[in-house]
């Protein structure tokens, strides 16, 4: 990283640890899934990626204490020689869920690592999304460091990205498309229909998709916003989080057939090398697989289905600046200018309320903003509150700033909305999850 690189991060990181946003700590002996305590104030917290409140279930903790009464707090050793029979179990209850042969890695990110750099050749070419996660974009350089060419595309634009498969194809034996199924900071989703379409029309063209967003509330089994929207292509590798929507530890990653998975169970880095998942872990991975696969799963969907559809409706009653509508738990609310967002996340917090603040690197710097995440654990009154106070009080803090909702919408490259109407919650198909 660049010196005047870090230096800005740093400078800003400081900015908003003195202010109190970042890197607090809990003070809670307990946690319920919506309230935290942070130096002696409840808060309701906004920042929860565990969609559906899981973490807190009494089965997977009962789980997680009886796989440690029975197997201790670690087996160690490496996945190659000798592994947990739960390992199996697990494996194989998320080959259900996903419908396709998978593979438990330790986290994510090292899931990224152990099949990103094995699956991609000299004569491949990655073209990544401008926001694909940065834990894709980190196993993307191990690729590159090899030989592997990458591209950067503008964020979901199809039509270039067309352009691109189209040229790359004369040189590459193979071009990759690497995105997020739902992208972590807006909130918005890939473009399945038009990458479903491109896979049948293009020979060459692959896509492999992070879908750690999208797991556990949507899809059949909880499978993911990915495999809702699209069958799986045989030129597919998707993978997924279980630390967010499944409320536990580790990445699954979903292969076409048992030969590829194979492959990067026998080469990938990770499997060889990473130490196991501990058995609590996988107690409670296999007492949340089994809630995924029976009929209960579509009744904590459709709970969290409501919160969001809520969220969406109000908020386009309030007028409040949500950057992308798409009916996902994570919602955006733009701030543009820091100083902007610094003065609300502060009011929030006055309000006993308490949400995360995007900021450069994570956002650029013109565009920071309140990341809002719903989860179950959170009542309509909860995001009623807060979005009635964000409309509330954003219009003074913007007049303060001498900051515009035109330079607002237009930072954000997004239209601004005209004349509000408030618009009823329909009943029909568009509203269903499964």
């Amino acid at each position: 990283m660049k010196k005047e690189f870090s230096d800005v991060i740093n400078k800003i990181f400081n900015k908003n640890r003195e202010l109190g946003f970042i890197h607090c700590s809990t003070e809670d002996q307990t946690l319920d899934g919506r309230n935290v305590t942070i130096q002696g104030k409840e808060y309701v917290y906004y920042g929860s990626c565990s969609y559906l409140g899981l973490e807190t279930d009494e089965r997977l903790k009962e789980a997680a204490i009886d796989a440690v009464r029975r197997y201790g707090t670690q087996f160690s050793c490496s996945r190659t020689f000798l592994q947990m029979g739960l390992y199996e179990e697990v494996e194989s209850m998320l080959g259900e869920i996903m419908g396709k042969p998978t593979l438990l890695a330790p986290t994510t990110s090292l899931g990224h690592i152990s099949v990103i750099p094995v699956i991609m050749g000299e004569r491949d070419a990655i073209i990544a999304d401008q926001q694909v996660h940065n834990s894709v974009r980190n196993a993307i350089q191990i690729a590159k460091a090899d030989g592997v060419y990458v591209e950067t595309l503008p964020h979901n634009n199809m039509e270039r990205l067309e352009t691109r498969i189209q040229i790359l194809k004369q040189q590459y034996d193979r071009v990759w498309y690497y995105a997020d199924g739902v992208y972590s900071m807006y909130g918005d989703a890939a473009k399945f229909d038009a990458i479903w379409d491109l896979l049948n029309r293009y020979d060459q063209f692959h896509f492999y998709v992070d879908d750690a967003h999208g797991m556990s509330w949507a899809g059949k089994h909880g499978r993911g916003l990915v495999l809702q929207n699209m069958p799986y292509h045989p030129r597919m590798v998707v993978t997924s989080s279980l630390a967010k929507g499944f409320a536990n530890c580790g990445g699954v990653i979903t292969f076409a057939d048992e030969e590829q998975k194979n492959l990067i169970k026998n080469c990938g880095s990770s499997f060889i090398f990473s130490g196991p998942l501990q058995p609590a872990v996988l107690g409670a991975i296999k007492a949340a697989a089994q809630i995924h696969l029976t009929s209960e799963i579509d009744t904590l969907q459709n709970e969290l289905y409501e919160r969001m559809v809520f969220f969406v409706d109000k908020a386009r009653q309030l007028g409040v600046p949500v950057i992308s509508n798409e009916l996902t738990p994570i919602f955006f609310v733009g701030m543009g200018k820091q100083e902007v967002c610094f003065k609300m996340g502060k009011y929030l917090m006055e309000q006993g309320m308490y949400c995360n603040l995007a900021q450069f690197p994570a956002v650029s710097l013109k565009n920071a903003g309140l990341r809002i995440a719903l989860t179950r654990h959170h009542s309509i009154q909860d995001i009623n509150k807060l979005l009635e106070t964000v409309a509330e009080a954003m219009p003074k803090f913007m007049a303060e700033e001498n900051y515009s909702y035109e330079e607002l919408y237009t930072a954000f490259n997004i239209p601004q909305p005209g004349v509000i109407i408030p618009q009823k919650i329909q009943e029909g198909e568009n509203r269903k999850i499964a």
